[in-house]
């Protein structure tokens, strides 16, 4: 059963800009952090961009003031701004939720990704 489904990926220009969402299923609660991640052909995963429960964010350097994480905990659903996006952003970016168990570890999710595509 999916979890959490991303939306928002596309085909734009250098210089435009995107908005992800990644909604989380309605069941899934205590979530701890959610974040974003891509990967681009031939590469590894990387983080881009997270946020905790506590609102502490975290962005790859890459990435510092051209994309902003916000969550909106009512709605279970994360969200990540892309400003000013270049070529090398080109990637399939991920959604990951850490939810918390009691008296367990963790458990983390993942979105099945959404395309994001720019050129120069």
């Amino acid at each position: 059963q999916v979890q959490l489904v991303e939306s928002g990926g596309g085909l734009v220009q250098a210089g435009e800009s995107l908005r992800l969402s990644c909604g989380a299923s309605r069941s899934m609660t205590g979530i701890i952090t959610m974040g974003w991640y891509r990967q681009a052909p031939g590469k590894q995963r990387e983080l881009v961009a997270s946020i905790t429960s506590a609102d502490t964010t975290t962005y790859a350097d890459s990435v510092k003031g051209r994309f902003t994480i916000s969550r909106d905990n009512t709605e279970n659903t994360a969200y990540l701004q892309m400003n000013s996006l270049k070529p090398e952003d080109t990637a399939v970016y991920y959604c990951k939720a850490v939810v918390s168990r009691s008296g367990l570890d963790s458990r983390v999710y993942w979105g099945q990704g959404t395309q994001v595509t720019v050129s120069s």
